[in-house]
């Protein structure tokens, strides 16, 4: 795992740091199903990066945004930022699914998420973003 330089706040504070912090705060079940999610989806690719924006919320990206975790009072939201463009075999999304861009998994105490379908919808999210990257422009070959 990556950690983004620009996620370090005024304390010092990675955004790893701070997520470690949010699930400590989230001393009931929330907190273990985001510290579970969390795991799985930085085991699908080492080389996603952790971020933590918009004033409190964890994101993972990989050449771009993947998803962003948020625990509510009766669910943990993640949210997949280009969700429908994503093949969903699994049918993991719950949420948002008549949206044209985000779809969302809701994580309801008791719930299980199969860990090998939430790490393949990890991948198809950075093979998306790596898809819609504008390629380098290269030099033109001197004649």
């Amino acid at each position: 795992m990556k950690i983004s330089m620009s996620s370090k706040d005024e304390g010092g504070a990675s955004a790893s740091e701070r997520i470690d912090a949010r699930i400590r705060e989230l001393d009931d079940w929330r907190g273990k199903t985001l510290a579970s999610l969390r795991k799985t989806i930085l085991d699908a690719d080492p080389e996603i990066i952790e971020e933590w924006k918009w004033m409190g919320s964890p994101v993972w990206s990989r050449d771009g945004m993947i998803a962003v975790g948020n625990a509510h009072k009766d669910k943990v939201k993640l949210t997949f930022s280009h969700g429908a463009n994503l093949p969903d075999p699994d049918r993991l999304f719950n949420n948002g699914l008549n949206g044209k861009v985000w779809r969302a998994i809701d994580v309801s105490e008791g719930d299980e998420i199969d860990a090998d379908a939430l790490k393949a919808l990890v991948r198809a999210a950075i093979a998306y973003n790596r898809a819609k990257k504008k390629p380098a422009k290269s030099a033109k070959a001197k004649d």
